[in-house]
């Protein structure tokens, strides 16, 4: 990644220097790792990606992350130094099990423990194995974001020699790794640990088994066949071997020469053994911080093999890139449930972040997550309606069609259309097809008791007395109004989200629950001004007749 120095200016680079944001303080990690000594020619950013399973918004986190600290490097660095994205996929790893979310799975259970790029794909794709199927797969979602990387598959690494001077001090430090991985491990899986993993000659298994012998004057190990017994002899260069995992971590660090690589913490543990390793093969580990996990909606990690939580493929269906991104961003440090219900907040919050970026100083805008999203240049858009606003609209006019809610829209916001504001339209799509996947079958509407209707029908005779195009402020004082005549019948008072001291949040929940057949929504009052003074009044008419329960 290179960035035209001409465009930073002292003032942005001093900025960067002291700025919180998290890719800030981890780009200075990598500067401060190279104080006393020049900067290497090119440093290189790793990600890893372990082609077992289908790839998840996981492995896009890792990447996403990772390319915003690089960008804070290029800054801090002010364009001087280059950098590489190194995203590495672990494709010569044995299947240990078969995913539960591919085709044919009885039909892959002859090969396990066989390298993922033999294993046939259970797709039937072109790419010839299931490791190079998914590694396609990897790739075609990362470009489609627009990321600057390199690819490495593991197998072309071993085949081709790049590794085999790093494997061969592997074998020269074969004792100093056993003393560090042999203490973390149980009595059986020590009797039978090795950080080599030859690839069986007559099964093509990689195989888990002890060494008999090693000769490091021939480069070569000795095992025993687990089925035959027989001693076999195999060079660990050439691709005949891989590494354990956590010693296969280390030993890449070593050969590459990786500077900076981010980690799940759950894996806190194999990090601080890999540097241990890494230190034994005389490389230096590289810098990084450790992340929380994303977890499905019960709580649980998400998995490849499970294909529980979200796919790239299913969060775009429903928003926008630049909301899958923003998610990435906030709070990495914070597990963070990773479903379909966080998905119109993410989309609201970018361009709330997008509005505020174009009033900030440059301290606050490198602390604004789109200059990190955008590299330092976001997008000028106007958005003149909210994304949770577009579901009450589709909600409540039950309108699947786009041009019946730019109706609306336009009605809303004089002058905007589906060419001048893109980015809307292309909400409004979205909007459509969240709400019937999602908002239309978790909707309970209910009567409203006699307070209620009280309240309902003071509400649409308060409305009758604005003028139709009334904007969002002045529909939500009349609400403002009414709630506070409302809630003299009500026990539970506290103050509202929506303004107004002692305003009970009883009677706004009631609208939505009455109106909408749902808890909570937008500022009302900016959505009936949407909606339109005459519609919202027909709705109120709507559920004090009782259809909206009997359409229900």
């Amino acid at each position: 990644m290179t960035i035209d120095s001409n465009a930073l200016s002292p003032e942005l680079i001093a900025t960067a220097t002291e700025s919180k944001a998290w890719p800030f303080e981890e780009a200075r990690k990598i500067v401060k790792r190279f104080e006393g000594s020049e900067f290497p020619e090119s440093i290189l950013f790793e990600t890893g990606y372990g082609p077992s399973g289908l790839p998840h918004i996981g492995t896009f986190g890792e990447v996403a992350r990772t390319s915003m600290v690089r960008h804070a490097l290029d800054v801090l660095t002010d364009g001087k130094i280059k950098s590489r994205l190194l995203c590495f996929s672990d494709d010569m790893d044995g299947l240990r099990k078969v995913p539960d979310n591919v085709p044919n799975r009885d039909a892959m259970l002859q090969y396990l423990e066989q390298p993922l790029t033999v294993v046939p794909d259970p797709f039937g794709s072109e790419h010839g194995s299931f490791g190079a199927a998914n590694n396609a797969r990897l790739r075609a979602f990362l470009d489609r974001f627009g990321f600057e990387y390199e690819f490495a598959s593991a197998t072309d690494y071993y085949r081709s020699g790049r590794f085999d001077e790093t494997l061969l001090r592997m074998l020269d430090v074969y004792d100093k790794v056993m003393e560090i991985i042999l203490p973390t491990l149980g009595p059986d899986r020590r009797a039978t640990y090795s950080p080599f993993l030859p690839i069986c000659p007559r099964t093509g298994k990689v195989l888990q088994v002890p060494m008999i012998e090693r000769n490091r004057a021939k480069g070569t190990i000795v095992y025993a066949d687990p089925n035959t017994g027989e001693k076999v002899e195999t060079e660990v260069t050439g691709g005949k071997v891989k590494c354990q995992w956590k010693a296969d971590w280390a030993m890449r660090w070593t050969a590459l020469g990786v500077c900076y690589e981010m980690a799940g913490k759950d894996l806190i543990d194999s990090v601080a053994l890999s540097s241990k390793i890494c230190k034994a093969l005389g490389g230096r580990p590289p810098e990084g911080f450790n992340y929380e996990l994303f977890l499905d909606e019960t709580g649980q990690k998400i998995s490849k093999s499970k294909g529980n939580g979200l796919t790239i493929d299913e969060w775009l269906t429903y928003a926008p890139t630049s909301s899958l991104q923003l998610y990435m961003f906030q709070k990495p440090k914070t597990a963070k449930k990773l479903f379909f219900d966080v998905i119109p907040k993410a989309v609201d919050e970018y361009f709330t972040f997008l509005k505020a970026y174009s009033k900030q100083e440059s301290k606050e805008r490198l602390g604004n997550p789109v200059w990190h999203m955008h590299k330092g240049a976001p997008p000028e858009i106007d958005l003149p309606v909210p994304f949770a606003m577009l579901l009450n609209l589709v909600s409540a006019s039950n309108a699947h069609d786009k041009s019946v809610l730019w109706g609306f829209i336009s009605r809303y916001a004089p002058g905007a259309t589906p060419e001048n504001h893109p980015e809307l339209d292309e909400l409004v799509g979205y909007a459509i097809r969240y709400f019937d996947d999602f908002v239309k079958p978790a909707k309970v509407f209910r009567e409203p008791d006699e307070t209620e209707r009280n309240a309902l029908e003071a509400l649409a005779a308060k409305l009758g007395t604005l003028p139709a195009d009334a904007d969002g402020e002045a529909v939500q004082n009349a609400l403002l109004d009414v709630a506070r005549q409302f809630e003299r019948y009500q026990d539970q008072k506290r103050k509202s989200p929506d303004g107004g001291p002692g305003v009970s949040v009883t009677f706004f929940q009631m609208i939505y629950q009455v109106l909408l057949g749902q808890d909570r929504g937008p500022r009302f009052g900016s959505f009936a001004a949407l909606y339109g003074i005459p519609e919202t009044r027909a709705l109120v008419e709507k559920a004090l007749a009782g259809e909206l329960t009997m359409a229900s």
